[in-house]
């Protein structure tokens, strides 16, 4: 990478800075993911290297700057390795992961006691929107804001649905009204990450996996209207409906 950025280097490497890099750093994050859902340690093996070159490359820019280097995050690394897992190299005792999680999270406030605290404090507002939401919810639950079981959140979508469809029937005429709407939106999608935190399901993988089975039915639904002969926009929608159960039962 110092070759890269050096002045025998490519042009494309030399330009970039850390705000330019982002987008990547984030495509490669989600090319990870995908590598593990499809359960290929060869291609896990290809993102994992595409994601570190991305370290490597901020950390690049900060060591032309003076900031720090690759070793140096290596080393706090490390070092936060070791002071947040005292139960591992050294003697105090927690029992399961939970007491675990609890324990690393006391010792994070205790380093950042300096810094205006809420036990909302450390979640990115540059998470994707489904994960900032289960991130959020799980710092406030153990606080103690959270229902006391699984029924809450279920009446709490219902609730929100009502309210999201009263507001909807009411007529969007206006900007107010259709950010009226889109809040009443949003908050019935807060309420589902909250039943899926209680059922220990990721939303935003689960939401990825759901997609990703509509695309693989659609494009099948595709494959079977040429098998035919047919092209799909010129199917009715009842057509294209038994179609797709079809395909449903078929896979």
């Amino acid at each position: 990478m110092r070759t890269l950025r050096s002045e025998r280097g490519c042009p494309w490497d030399r330009k970039q800075t850390h705000r330019s890099l982002r987008p990547y750093l984030l495509e490669e994050a989600y090319e990870v993911l995908e590598a593990l859902e499809e359960e290929s340690p060869a291609h896990l093996r290809e993102e994992l290297g595409d994601l570190l070159l991305q370290v490597v490359f901020h950390a690049q820019l900060a060591a032309e700057s003076g900031h720090f280097t690759l070793a140096d995050v290596l080393a706090d690394l490390n070092a936060k390795l070791i002071r947040r897992h005292p139960h591992v190299f050294d003697n105090q005792e927690v029992t399961g992961a939970e007491a675990a999680v609890a324990n690393w999270e006391a010792i994070k406030a205790r380093e950042k006691e300096t810094e205006p605290c809420s036990a909302l404090s450390g979640v990115p507002t540059t998470f994707p929107a489904l994960m900032r939401a289960e991130k959020v919810q799980a710092k406030a639950a153990r606080v103690g804001f959270d229902w006391p079981e699984v029924r809450g959140p279920l009446a709490k979508i219902k609730e929100e649905a009502e309210e999201l469809v009263a507001v909807w029937e009411a007529g969007v005429k206006s900007e107010a009204d259709q950010r009226r709407l889109e809040e009443e939106f949003g908050d019935l999608l807060f309420s589902l990450v909250n039943l899926a935190r209680f059922l220990k399901i990721r939303p935003e993988l689960a939401l990825l996996r759901s997609t990703e089975k509509f695309v693989r039915r659609f494009r099948c639904l595709e494959e079977r209207a040429a098998a035919r002969g047919q092209d799909l926009s010129a199917l009715t929608l009842e057509e294209m409906d038994q179609l797709w159960e079809e395909e449903k039962k078929r896979v």
